[in-house]
């Protein structure tokens, strides 16, 4: 996904107590996650909302650190370690339990609640970043997997694109039907490399009602009736029914670029896909809608959010909770202004982020609906239907990769065993729960 992509911190920070304030006794902070000089409408947008800011908190020197993207896992760990990290510094959702587990994260517990609307982000976002009672940080976006489909190659293969599969048997017979229009065309795509392939097999996993690891982290859940039933179906798909195609090893730039050229049917992905396969692979928004996971038990969500650096002091602290308020809190301002997204032709009207309830989502979605520039119709069902969501795995790349080998073997070998397959990966990953604790 590309809100998974790896990103890249700009230089380190500081955040000492010697460093709180500038030269004119304003309460200085940096933050990071600036958009970078090549995303000249993204970067200007960024310093708009912070020369706005600090006009309306005269108090407060925000410091931008640029770069893309923001965060590179690769030395996110050793630059926490040593408080080179921002006063306000972006991390994914996965990462929040270790960043509060080993205490590189200020408690923010008594600020949050001056959060207009706080009360009103979703509990499964919210409680991402509380532990043992204590707020950690605050959401940036998030998002939710569902079915992403071409409403212009449902009607040619007979199906109704107002009504999209809601069940696993629906969505196969779908599948074939489209497969069936010929010319090239592909029912369904799904991915089996670069650690995407597991990826994509955990978030059907959680469709179908299970899970990648047990309750307490110890051991791997996959060798059970719903991964059987997973890859059984792909297996069906890919062999029996021919509906998957027969080029495999896929990655989502492939998939991408099928949907874009109008010759393939379905797949799974995030809302931020569509502008994605319009902007880079000509696809058309008329065409593109998403719908929930068939099976509905489950689906896999992500996201991303702001900590604040444990070394920071109570005023910075104070300043950077208000600032991403601001930038990503509030309805109408910073990332929520969504009438000058429309001016930027930026798509307006998507369905994620979704991190509200009551009535700070009514007033972004009134907001969204105002400057709607995408067909939203084609979002309702999406929009609408309740779907439980998961997080990743612990140990996730590590148990996508092991996925990864189970999902190229089912779409590239007919007589690929589904029960050894699913038995020798269970093994893999016990090992690599073993070696975390």
């Amino acid at each position: 996904m590309a809100l998974a992509a790896g990103l890249l911190l700009a230089g380190a920070a500081c955040t000492s107590s010697d460093d709180d304030t500038s030269a004119d006794g304003k309460v200085r902070i940096t933050v990071n996650c600036e958009p970078p000089k090549s995303a000249a409408i993204d970067r200007r947008s960024f310093e708009e909302d912070i020369a706005i800011f600090e006009k309306q908190n005269p108090t407060i020197d925000v410091v931008a650190h640029d770069a893309f993207p923001c965060m590179d896992p690769k030395t996110f760990d050793a630059k926490l370690a040593g408080g080179q990290l921002e006063t306000v510094f972006y991390v994914y959702f996965t990462d929040v339990a270790n960043v509060v587990k080993r205490k590189q994260a200020a408690d923010v517990s008594e600020y949050v609640d001056a959060v207009k609307g706080y009360g009103d982000i979703q509990d499964s976002v919210k409680n991402i970043f509380v532990s043992d009672g204590k707020t950690y940080g605050l959401p940036r976006t998030n998002y939710s997997m569902g079915l992403i489909y071409n409403r212009a190659l449902f009607s040619k293969a007979g199906l109704d694109p107002a009504k999209p599969p809601t069940t696993w048997d629906e969505f196969r017979a779908a599948a074939k039907k489209i497969a069936g229009l010929g010319n090239g065309t592909v029912g369904y795509a799904d991915y089996s490399a670069s650690n995407q392939g597991g990826w994509h097999f955990t978030a059907e996993m959680y469709s179908q009602g299970g899970t990648m690891v047990s309750e307490d982290g110890k051991s791997a859940t996959v060798d059970t009736p719903q991964g059987k039933a997973v890859l059984q179906t792909l297996k069906d798909m890919r062999w029996t029914d021919n509906s998957m195609g027969t080029k495999q090893l896929l990655q989502i730039t492939d998939v991408q670029q099928m949907m874009g050229s109008g010759k393939l049917g379905m797949y799974l992905s995030a809302p931020d896909n569509i502008p994605e396969v319009v902007k880079k692979y000509q696809g058309s928004y008329d065409d593109l809608a998403i719908a929930p996971m068939p099976g509905a038990k489950g689906t896999l969500l992500g996201g991303d959010g702001y900590m604040f650096n444990r070394k920071a002091t109570p005023e910075q602290i104070k300043a950077g909770v208000k600032w991403v308020e601001f930038q990503n809190l509030t309805p109408g301002t910073g990332a929520n202004n969504w009438e000058r997204a429309a001016k930027n032709q930026a798509p307006v009207g998507l369905p994620q982020p979704n991190l509200w309830t009551g009535a700070t989502a009514d007033a972004d979605n009134k907001l969204k609906a105002e400057f709607a520039n995408v067909p939203v119709q084609n979002y309702e069902l999406f929009q609408t239907t309740e779907v439980p969501g998961k997080l990743e795995p612990p140990q996730a790349q590590q148990i996508y990769s092991v996925m990864d080998g189970v999902m190229s073997s089912v779409l590239t070998k007919r007589d690929a065993d589904i029960d050894r397959l699913l038995s020798d990966a269970s093994d893999k990953i016990d090992r690599l729960l073993a070696n975390q604790r």
